[in-house]
């Protein structure tokens, strides 16, 4: 299968704030080929280069938050650039640039705008859904209306398969509907009781703080909980993805972070994804 495995180093962000190095090179110890960034915790790119060119992992793409391009668009780009990342992806629309805001239309020239200059400095512009982007906005999920109204050349999807089914949609079709655009995709892996949502966002670090038992909703690692991740994979090929990433929002109860990221990494090894 010709795809390249990484992991979205949010899934581990608590052993990263207390152990960056030494984290990243465990991620590295499992097999995975890169990361995605999602902060750098305090380090220098510089610092973060030379650890990637230590443990031999691709810095595929960072996560940056809206506010902090608009903050410093020149110099997030600076420090990536330095990295060696190839992607630089909005992770998350904060409410106040929802349609249901009635500025919807501000936030498509904004999109515009920075997939203009990120597209200019060298990388390529992904956005990363949830499921709130899973709402029909004149006729059509706002989704949708993004990559319909911010051009290809300037912005290609990440699809989140876990928010694509959380949102009603089969992950599988969904990425194939967006072939051509897709060079990365998102593995996660969730449990649902029936659609039951309640709680979803605190267990991102969004909502208020709420227990994760994970009876009603709970993250799982890839291949061990409701994904078809077979079918999934099967449709980033076919879709002309590079890349698919891991992530683990939460782990499952009873794990942590690095064993969810290891039972990840061996459940694709044993698809013929990564070196085992």
């Amino acid at each position: 299968m010709n795809l390249k495995t990484g992991l979205q180093l949010y899934t581990v962000r608590e052993e990263l704030a207390a152990d960056f190095e030494g984290t990243v090179r465990q991620v590295a110890a499992m097999g995975y080929e890169g990361v995605e960034f999602a902060g750098l915790y305090g380090r220098s790119a510089e610092e973060v280069k030379a650890l990637m060119e230590e443990t031999g992992l691709n810095p595929i793409s960072a996560h940056v938050a809206l506010a902090e391009m608009l903050d410093d668009i020149d110099g997030v780009l600076k420090t990536y650039k330095t990295i060696g990342c190839k992607y630089i992806v909005v992770p998350y629309l904060p409410e106040e640039y929802r349609p249901e805001h009635g500025n919807f239309e501000e936030t498509l020239k904004i999109l515009t705008y920075f997939g203009e200059k990120i597209t200019a400095a060298g990388f390529t512009m992904l956005y990363h859904n949830h499921d709130f982007e899973f709402t029909v906005v004149d006729g059509e999920y706002y989704l949708d209306t993004i990559y319909a109204r911010v051009p290809a050349a300037l912005l290609k999807t990440e699809l989140d398969t876990c928010w694509v089914n959380v949102g009603g949609e089969d992950p599988a079709a969904y990425v194939r509907k967006y072939a051509g655009r897709a060079p990365v995709v998102h593995l996660k892996d969730f449990f649902m009781r029936g659609r039951q949502k309640d709680g979803l966002y605190e267990l991102i670090g969004i909502d208020k703080k709420v227990e994760n038992s994970g009876e009603n909703f709970g993250f799982r690692p890839v291949g061990h909980g409701m994904q078809d991740i077979p079918e999934i994979l099967k449709a980033s090929v076919e879709a002309g993805a590079e890349w698919v990433i891991v992530e683990q929002d939460r782990p499952a109860p009873g794990q942590d972070p690095i064993e969810s990221a290891k039972l990840s990494a061996e459940y694709l090894k044993g698809l013929g994804l990564m070196a085992k």
